[in-house]
């Protein structure tokens, strides 16, 4: 499993950022689109590192065009020497519609032709065939010398998807090169429904797991005391519950045995008793999606639950620890092979 890191603390810090976690001995830095572009952030760390993979978890398809997120994906393979992911996701109904004014469609089909639209992008970028893509809802037909970026040494650009439910998930094993879990998810539903989505997708191209890769946050409450320990627990339980209050996201309580909780906590929301959420979720439920303990504790527990599902893992919660050699030691023991039980 390798250990990858969020950039979380905007675009003038993330240079000096992206630098201190790859001389850390992470394999790659990622940022999301949540309160900015992120495109910019991966921008200013692409052209700041020169090992770490750079990637995006993700850049709202959507919100965009396939033609404007291939030109972004160009410009950061070019400017990190190859080590671009382009990570996307479709976001929900009413963050398309009323958050960006964008349209809403079928999502599965739809980001299937947008990943369609990308690629063929690329290959025409790229000089190996004319621009001539033709989808159900995308139309790309005009690449003008002027316009054209041109070649570029590392062409194949990964692409991975996001997703939760079962539909989204198939397609990431039918079209994409990764897949991105949602941080609110637990083994119980992964067993239940992201391999067997995945495995249906990767049957349907006629590949197997060994050609996709996968990853995951890891939502650890770090300290070297109960209450530090304590402190990030209410970080995350905030956001468990906030989670666990969408209609979305029932199957992943389901799998765990708290499927009612679901319509308990949306009923709160809608009266507005946001600070009321948290209360709902009991220590039970929490350990089913968070490990807790200190950074020389942790690898193991991260290695025996999450090693047999992901690739790439991702701290949810910033890696706050002022020790460079006390970080460097939880990549690398959370990295290295898992030894069995004795």
């Amino acid at each position: 499993m390798l250990v990858d890191v969020q950039l979380d603390s905007g675009l003038k810090a993330a240079g000096a950022l992206a630098r201190r976690y790859e001389d850390l001995g992470v394999a790659g830095v990622w940022a999301a689109e949540v309160t900015s572009d992120p495109t910019l952030t991966l921008a200013v760390a692409a052209v700041s590192t020169s090992r770490v993979t750079v990637g995006s978890n993700v850049v709202l398809a959507f919100t965009r065009n396939p033609m404007s997120v291939a030109m972004q994906a160009w410009d950061l393979a070019r400017a990190s020497d190859g080590r671009f992911i382009l990570g996307l996701a479709t976001q929900v109904k009413a963050h398309i519609t009323r958050r960006f004014s964008m349209p809403w469609s079928e999502p599965v089909p739809q980001l299937r032709d947008f990943v369609a639209s990308v690629r063929h992008i690329f290959g025409a970028f790229q000089g190996e065939h004319p621009m001539n893509h033709r989808g159900p809802y995308y139309s790309h037909t005009l690449l003008h010398p002027l316009f054209n970026p041109g070649k570029i040494e590392h062409p194949d650009i990964p692409i991975a998807l996001g997703g939760v439910g079962p539909d989204l998930t198939a397609l990431a094993g039918e079209v994409a090169d990764g897949y991105m879990a949602h941080a609110f998810t637990n083994v119980a539903y992964q067993d239940k429904v992201t391999i067997p989505a995945l495995e249906q997708g990767l049957a349907r191209s006629g590949r197997t797991r060994a050609d996709l890769w996968t990853m995951g946050y890891l939502l650890l409450a770090i300290g070297d005391t109960d209450e530090e320990q304590e402190r990030a627990v209410v970080n995350i339980r905030n956001q468990i519950a906030f989670y666990a209050s969408s209609p979305m996201y029932h199957a992943v309580l389901d799998a765990v045995g708290y499927g009612d909780l679901q319509g308990e906590l949306e009923a709160i929301v809608k009266q507005g008793r946001w600070s009321d959420l948290a209360g709902l979720v009991d220590d039970d439920l929490l350990d089913h999606f968070i490990l807790r303990g200190t950074l020389e504790e942790l690898p193991d527990q991260i290695r025996r639950r999450y090693g047999g599902y992901y690739d790439r893992a991702v701290p949810y919660l910033p890696l706050r620890e002022a020790d460079p050699e006390r970080l460097a030691q939880f990549v690398r023991s959370t990295t290295a092979p898992l030894e069995p039980m004795s």
